[in-house]
């Protein structure tokens, strides 16, 4: 399996793909207005306390106030257990936390809709092979590392140096990226990490609540720390300066990808070069059709994510039974790749075509899990019930890739959705520098809708500077008031 990754780096977003065997699997978006902030740890201060959710909402100095819940507390008491019901219950949250109480907390999820961002006090500080956790004293290993010999190996390893270091209280989970690391890389990620964590605590004690304490690193390094692998056998940017700081972080901490990252100066667009734009388009829609005939509809919501079959146009051959088990097995397929590509998580309900044979059914439900543990993110699936359902539910960190392009549409009430005008507007300044190269013009005209219009001419106005500067013709603009915010039109003049 062939795997690259495409980093588009501009002034006000970053981009990102990862691209399998020539097909998008993955995209990442981070904008400079709006980057995410799961990760990042704040020194907060607590400005309410609510029993009856055993929770807390802490300011941490964003628009909305943060919320943690008790079992997310890092408590010296212990949590009690119940011999007759078994489960664990966690302590009172008054007893943890008060109004007005400073607390370090890390983001464990993004603001989301109207929900605010997710807290924890249990600090974890990642690295490419591990991941420190100042408040525990074991060492963990990615369920991902299945051969014993080797998680025997890495724990051994991390345990001796662990014991190097009896001034650094902590412990330890080895990530996936770290089989088959020597001895002298795991040493080094855990020298960085103390340095890091030592850092950090420097800093709780200088800042007054709320304040940021450390944040994670930009998309784009990120994408290096987190997602290369030994079958990546491309890593292409298209910033000369952004490509200049992968390799100083490359050369630090994973040198043996050095040769696998290079610039890319190309004419064509970066992410043009496997279609990726047109991917992410087709990523907005409902609607996604299999190869068969067949088709796929998804449907986001803020409880849950329903995703339904249909056979389409696709008649098959033999009979009814084996047309929808072979749809089935080519929705199953496509439904793994467009979690990824879509980054669709909490609860999914998957409504596969009603299959008779029990055997047909234990192999859609194997082919679903087999895609499945190529997925970066935490997944659980249940079997096919009685009404033909799978349930399952996918980590949910970030926004969803329709959450971060989209708004919700005010003329449908929230029905649909339309991209906002920032979206478009970048869309525009892309498809300038496409026309641009391709035709010879003395100037622009851009025709769209008034909001786009008012965006280029006041938040944007310093970017459309900056892109006349650069291709060296002036670009203007005119309201066309039936236009709807996603349509625009780029004239040569």
């Amino acid at each position: 399996m062939s795997e690259e990754i495409l980093i588009n780096v501009t002034p006000v977003e970053t981009r990102v793909a990862l691209v399998e065997n020539g097909m998008l699997q993955e995209a990442y978006i981070e904008r400079a207005s709006r980057k995410g902030i799961v990760g990042n740890i704040y020194k907060g201060k607590v400005v309410r306390v609510l029993p009856g959710m055993e929770a807390a909402f802490v300011d941490i100095g964003l628009e909305r106030a943060a919320f943690i819940h008790a079992s997310d507390v890092v408590s010296n008491q212990p949590a009690s257990v119940d011999p007759a019901e078994g489960p664990k219950t966690v302590p009172d949250i008054r007893s943890l936390l008060r109004e007005g109480q400073s607390l370090v907390v890390q983001v464990t999820k993004d603001p989301i809709g109207t929900k605010g961002a997710r807290l924890t006090t249990q600090l974890s500080i990642p690295s490419r092979y591990l991941v420190f956790m100042p408040d525990v004293n074991h060492v963990g290993i990615s369920q991902r590392i299945e051969d014993e010999t080797e998680r025997s190996r890495l724990k051994a390893l991390v345990e001796e140096g662990a014991a190097t270091h009896p001034d650094v209280q902590g412990g330890y989970i080895i990530r996936t990226a770290a089989e088959a690391a020597s001895e002298e890389e795991l040493m080094a990620d855990m020298s960085y990490l103390h340095r890091l964590s030592q850092s950090i605590h420097d800093r709780i004690d200088k800042v007054q609540a709320p304040a940021a304490v450390y944040k994670d690193l930009p998309l784009f390094i990120r994408t290096i720390r987190d997602l290369i692998r030994p079958q990546t056998e491309k890593v292409r940017i298209d910033s000369r300066e952004s490509h200049q700081r992968v390799m100083e972080f490359v050369e630090e901490f994973v040198t043996e990808f050095a040769d696998k990252v290079e610039y890319y100066p190309g004419e064509r667009p970066i992410f043009d070069l496997y279609s990726v734009e047109d991917e992410i388009q087709r990523a907005l829609s409902r609607k996604v059709q299999l190869k068969s005939g067949g088709y796929v509809i998804i449907d986001q919501t803020e409880a849950m994510t329903t995703i339904d079959i249909n056979t389409g146009a696709f008649v098959g051959h033999r009979n009814l039974e084996e047309t929808i088990f072979k749809t089935n097995l080519e929705a199953a397929r496509a439904i793994s790749r467009q979690l990824r590509l879509r980054n669709l998580g909490g609860i999914i309900i998957i409504d596969f075509i009603d299959m008779e044979d029990v055997e047909h059914q234990r192999q859609v439900h194997r082919m679903l899990e087999k895609m499945l543990e190529r997925d970066h993110a935490k997944t659980k699936i249940t079997g096919v019930s009685e009404l033909g359902l799978v349930e399952m539910t996918r980590k949910r960190t970030t926004e969803s890739l329709g959450q971060v392009l989209c708004e919700p549409c005010p003329v449908c009430d929230g029905r649909g959705f339309l991209k906002t005008s920032e979206t478009v507007c970048f869309e525009i300044f892309r498809e300038i520098l496409r026309i641009n190269r391709a035709y010879d013009a003395e100037s622009y005209l851009v025709m769209a809708s008034q909001s786009v219009v008012d965006r280029l001419l006041d938040e944007e106005s310093d970017n459309v500077a900056d892109l006349e500067t650069f291709i060296a013709k002036t670009v203007r603009f005119q309201v066309e008031p039936f236009y709807s915010q996603e349509q625009y039109d780029v004239v040569l003049l």
